[in-house]
């Protein structure tokens, strides 16, 4: 039987960082990845990949919706195209993914059911956003409410308040909870016991605060992905990060993208957000496969669709215009 093991978590929590570092560990260079993105563009599947594992990407929609078909599918089509070059499966979901009917059709499809098993589903909290985000979005009590293990993230920067802490205890008070910096890759596929995930996706708890209703997503939430032929000036990118912070807030829910930037040739900044928080940009030493052009994705909730792209054309004319006057050619 071929172990199949989720990772899930509300959008920008850590799941990537976090699968990009259990690839890592020469125990687990057997492994297909399955990744998940709610957008037009892929991005992680590149952040994520070390030479390897085998990639397949869904980009059609979440796998709690129309991509669940597709989900089955790809399980049954990667055993018989790749034989036996891996030895487990991960599946990266959407950030606003319900694992609920992942779970279901993973247990109960008898296709895969004869040749594959769910290991552990783990969720990647984010301490920083976690209790506005359980507040605010029913995927993400969901999330947590099913998980095998928590991991929490970002504790160089936070550590989860105890009030976090009673929310989640509430939610799933059984599950093992641990550190990203500090957990071992192995808990990814530990083997967590399947009775009492069976009972945990039996419970519907009465109200309509229940994390275990049926799949559907907070309403107003979009997605828009652009690209760019061109490189950007590096001020241009410094201050329109800063301006879709004080501009857009919590109605930009996260920011994700490779920008090809002028005064670094073949270094692409990897761009990360959510709400008011952006990572400082990552460069990485080459881009990660043949596409060179910036491409962003952008998850939003009551947010004019085209404003992030505007707004950024504007900065990068204004930026060009002041290093023309003062005789820089950006490169």
């Amino acid at each position: 039987m071929i172990p199949v093991s989720i990772v899930t978590g509300f959008l920008g929590s850590g799941k990537t960082t976090l699968i990009a570092r259990v690839l890592r560990d020469p125990a687990f260079a057997r492994t297909a990845v399955i990744v998940n993105e709610f957008g037009e563009i892929g991005l992680d599947h590149e952040l994520i990949a070390s030479g390897d594992e085998t990639f397949l990407t869904l980009t059609t929609g979440c796998l709690c919706c129309a991509v669940r078909s597709d989900l089955i599918e790809t399980l049954l089509d990667l055993r018989q195209r790749a034989g036996e070059s891996f030895d487990r499966v991960l599946i990266e979901t959407s950030g606003l993914a319900d694992p609920t009917p992942i779970l279901q059709a993973l247990m109960t499809d008898r296709a895969i059911t004869e040749t594959h098993v769910i290991d552990t589903m783990v969720t990647v909290v984010d301490p920083i956003h976690a209790e506005t985000t359980l507040d605010r979005h029913p995927e993400a009590r969901r999330q947590v409410a099913l998980a095998d293990r928590l991991v929490f993230s970002k504790s160089d920067l936070a550590r989860p308040p105890p009030s976090l802490q009673t929310r989640i205890f509430s939610l799933n008070p059984s599950a093992p909870r641990s550190d990203a910096a500090a957990a071992d890759p192995a808990m990814l596929f530990a083997g967590a016991d399947p009775m009492t995930r069976a009972a945990r996706l039996a419970v519907e708890p009465a109200g309509a605060a229940s994390p275990f209703n049926r799949a559907r997503h907070t309403d107003g939430i979009e997605t828009e992905s652009f690209r760019l032929a061109r490189p950007l000036p590096a001020l241009a990118l410094t201050l329109w990060l800063q301006a879709l912070t004080e501009h857009c807030g919590d109605r930009l829910l996260r920011v994700k993208g490779l920008v090809a930037i002028e005064e670094m040739p073949g270094q692409p900044a990897v761009v990360h957000g959510v709400q008011h928080v952006f990572s400082p940009p990552e460069f990485l030493g080459r881009w990660p496969s043949s596409d060179t052009e910036t491409r962003l994705v952008f998850i939003f909730r009551d947010m004019p669709r085209h404003f992030p792209a505007r707004l950024l054309n504007a900065i990068e004319e204004e930026v060009r215009e002041e290093l023309g006057a003062n005789g820089h050619n950006g490169c």
